[in-house]
């Protein structure tokens, strides 16, 4: 069987290392050592002895080697590169720095990654993939957090708990449960379009390269003359979109779990670097007021004829993680992380990400997860109060004072970095009810009905129907009347696939 770059690491790194028989192996702090494979005992049977220090390292880092997984996101892939602007018609929308000139190039980190798994799962299961860009930009580092959808299930983030935990495991039997998954589901129904596109020919992507990422929510660009525009990011893959379909997917589930880890990196290695290309949609205040729909719902896309791409650049993958855990696992990707011109817009999905992505990462990381260096800013950092913390890896800000305002510090802040300011209607402070009141299906339909063609439509009533078979029957009766509200067609599809699964158990 032929060996790829990635069963090669290591005849590669043999082949070009620059260690050489004369270097020591240390330990942590420094020191040579003289024997690495043998503790130290009393007599060559008796009991190890205390003061054999290198074995207490050994065994105490090891004790210690695993961080807490992700919640979500557990598993993935990394890689890095750069984007490329290629036109600077967003200028008129944003002051941000990095898209000012055609040809400028910026540093990014992105990562690539299955939501519900545990970071042992298969990559090609159905599921979502994480798709997070970290722009290493000169005004501070953005972070573009999203999936390889432009929708998500939800619309309102105090779901998103209980969402996943029916992604996860029962808590009295540890196994993925079919009846939390579909009761939550179709007791929800703004979950229909994701739903949808999770269990259509999109839901299994081959690989990671060969997606499309998207930003998902809505954002506010704000450009040098104070003026703001909603905008939507698109990434829009270059080399084509393919699919898995289910029985191939299987079978690499068991004979290659980490297939699209492997794709993305033996791709990296062999220089077929993976591209996307930006694109945006723009919208104004005054048509967002206007529009038919809440246009900052995440649940739905914002329809192309209205608002058409614009392009803004290329981005290009062209090295892999020297360390996976440094460079992948300790990524910190946040949707607060933001530069001037690009903030935040009143999506509720995105107002409660806001929160919850760095408080995960000061769980997972730390507090000084910002100066892990693939998460540290590639310009200068100057943050007077914050200081102290486990895992302080720079200067700890030095010899800064470290309150504010303070008389000594020979900077300032500016107030051409102020946030746009902008008017809330007179509304409730409530607990608004959106379920309810939103279409949820309309755009399900379109997609049924303009998008799919018949064989596409077959297999997505078919897959829905295969993981459905599985609950209890009122909740297959509940799903098929949330889809036949989408299309009869659709509702009576699942039904028919569910009859014939039925009669062959």
């Amino acid at each position: 069987m032929p060996r790829d770059k990635a069963a090669d690491q290591l005849k590669d790194f043999k082949t070009n290392q620059k260690f050489t028989e004369s270097d020591k192996i240390t330990t942590l702090e420094g020191a040579p050592i003289g024997d690495k494979t043998n503790s130290v005992t009393v007599g060559p049977r008796g009991p190890l002895l205390l003061q054999d220090v290198q074995y207490i390292e050994e065994l105490a880092h090891f004790d210690r080697e695993r961080i807490p997984e992700r919640v979500v996101h557990a598993k993935g892939a990394g890689a890095f590169g750069y984007f490329e602007v290629t036109s600077t018609e967003i200028m008129k929308y944003t002051k941000a720095k990095l898209f000012n000139k055609v040809g400028k190039k910026t540093d990014v980190a992105v990562r690539f990654s299955t939501v519900g798994g545990e970071s042992g799962s298969a990559d090609t299961v159905r599921d979502p993939r994480g798709f997070a860009v970290k722009f290493y930009t000169e005004e501070g580092n953005w972070d573009l957090v999203g999936n390889n959808t432009p929708i998500f299930f939800i619309r309102d983030p105090i779901l998103f708990p209980s969402f996943i935990h029916t992604q996860k495991r029962n808590p009295q039997t540890h196994l993925k449960d079919p009846d939390m998954f579909w009761d939550f589901i179709s007791l929800r129904p703004e979950t229909t379009h994701q739903v949808a596109f999770l269990f259509s020919d999109r839901g299994i992507p081959d690989g990671y390269r060969h997606m499309n990422g998207y930003g998902s929510h809505t954002f506010k660009l704000v450009n040098d003359k104070n003026e703001a525009h909603y905008v939507k990011f698109h990434f829009k893959v270059d080399q084509k979109i393919k699919n898995l379909d289910v029985k191939k997917a299987a079978e690499l589930s068991g004979s290659d779990p980490d297939y699209s880890i492997r794709d993305l990196y033996n791709a990296i290695e062999n220089k077929d670097y993976p591209s996307w290309t930006l694109k945006v949609q723009i919208m104004t205040f005054a048509q967002a007021e206007k529009f038919k729909f809440n246009p900052f719902d995440l649940t739905k896309v914002w329809p192309h004829k209205e608002y058409p791409l614009i392009e803004v650049g290329k981005m290009v993958l062209n090295r892999n993680p020297k360390n996976y855990h440094a460079e992948v696992e300790q990524m910190a990707y946040n949707p607060s992380t933001m530069i001037p011109g690009i903030e935040a817009s009143p999506d509720k999905m995105l107002q409660g990400r806001l929160f919850s992505y760095p408080d995960t990462h000061r769980h997972r990381l730390g507090a000084n997860y910002p100066s892990l260096p693939v998460n540290k800013a590639r310009c200068p950092v100057m943050h007077p109060t914050n200081r102290d913390g486990p895992m302080v890896s720079d200067d700890n800000q030095s010899n800064l004072p470290n309150y504010w305002p303070n008389s000594f510090l020979n900077a300032k802040t500016h107030k051409e970095y102020t946030e746009h300011t902008y008017k809330l209607p007179a509304s409730d402070v409530a607990r608004h009810e959106s379920s309810s009141t939103e279409d949820n299906y309309s755009q399900v339909t379109d997609f049924w009905t303009n998008v799919l063609n018949a064989e596409e439509k077959e297999r997505l009533v078919s897959n829905i129907a295969g993981h459905v078979v599985n609950a209890q029957p009122f909740i297959q009766e509940r799903v098929i009347g949330n889809f036949t509200k989408v299309h009869k067609d659709c509702g009576e599809g699942i039904r028919r696939h569910l009859k014939k699964l039925d009669s062959n158990l």
